[in-house]
């Protein structure tokens, strides 16, 4: 079944889960598609299983806190940043629900966590202005750079690049093995002032960038030339939340949260608003992505819902 406007203009919330007492901060499918982690400011990891449709456990990260969680390669593990006490990144068996190892060296929160797709490197961005890069396998950095201001960051889909958007400015990209000579490419763009910077995502073809900001306007880029292609608003933040925006799978479409409780789908490449879905979420659509490789997308405030299509086109 491929995604058309008529497909996403059917998608309806199949499920609600209420696990949560608190915002839920941050989810993450697992590469099959079959599992989804979320992590809470209540600080809760839940699991659920997506083809039953039901959660299936409930971890607890009470001392730290749990924020950006994401799933590495091996199954059953996960990393997270911290939102208490530190700003070491932690690196965690669900398994057996013990740690793995920790990666401390940030100063202040960590904004940013971005796993490659290709093998055991991850980096990370945080507001003592740098970002990092590690290896699961090494407590140690393995690269650091100082940027002169907070960066959002992530690996392209080959894991060969990484872009990181700085100072709500600029983005620059870094070619893996020779990041320490300084980005291969610099894009400026025009500043805003009346928001920053939260997210930055790459499309699964590689061929555009998403930078969403806490503001009420998304930018998709050229990842080749850096000119800004489309700017999509009307979607209600007033409050400054921070709010996921993702592409879909195909990189054809892209979709957003709101303050209110709906979403916002357009088509990446015309600019044209396609859907317009309401979750009837409690509060502000914190978490949006789609399944990498089922028909189905979650959103979350502290309610997490699963969607389905309605019609098969």
């Amino acid at each position: 079944m491929k995604l058309t406007d008529n497909v996403l203009r059917s998608f309806r919330v199949a499920k609600v889960f209420r696990e949560n007492s608190d915002k839920i901060n941050c989810f993450d499918f697992s590469s099959n598609g079959e599992t989804i982690i979320s992590s809470s400011d209540d600080d809760s990891l839940v699991l659920y299983d997506c083809q039953e449709g039901k959660p299936k456990r409930t971890l607890y990260s009470k001392k730290y806190g749990v924020d950006l969680i994401r799933y590495t390669h091996a199954a059953n593990t996960v990393v997270y940043s911290s939102n208490k006490i530190d700003d070491t990144i932690r690196y965690l068996s669900l398994h057996d629900n013990k740690y793995i190892r920790y990666f401390p060296g940030h100063t202040k929160r960590v904004t940013s966590l971005s796993m490659s797709p290709v093998d055991d490197t991850f980096i990370s961005g945080s507001l003592d202005k740098t970002i990092r890069l590690w290896d699961l396998r090494s407590p140690n950095c393995q690269g650091l750079m100082h940027l002169q201001g907070k960066p959002v960051c992530s690996f392209d889909p080959e894991g060969l690049i990484f872009a990181a958007g700085i100072n709500s400015e600029m983005v620059k990209l870094y070619d893996l093995r020779s990041f320490d000579k300084g980005p291969f490419a610099t894009f400026k763009l025009q500043y805003d002032r009346t928001c920053e910077w939260t997210g930055l995502k790459f499309s699964n073809d590689g061929k555009l960038i998403l930078l969403s900001t806490n503001g009420g306007a998304l930018r998709i880029l050229d990842a080749f030339k850096g000119v800004v292609l489309h700017s999509f608003g009307g979607y209600n933040n007033s409050k400054g939340v921070t709010l996921e925006a993702s592409f879909t799978p195909d990189s054809l479409f892209v979709m957003i949260g709101s303050e209110d409780g709906k979403i916002h789908v357009w088509n990446a490449e015309s600019g044209m608003k396609v859907a317009l879905l309401d979750g009837k979420h409690t509060g502000p659509i914190t978490c949006l992505q789609f399944n990498p490789k089922f028909m189905t997308f979650a959103s979350a405030c502290s309610n997490m819902a699963f969607w389905l299509p309605t019609i098969d086109d």
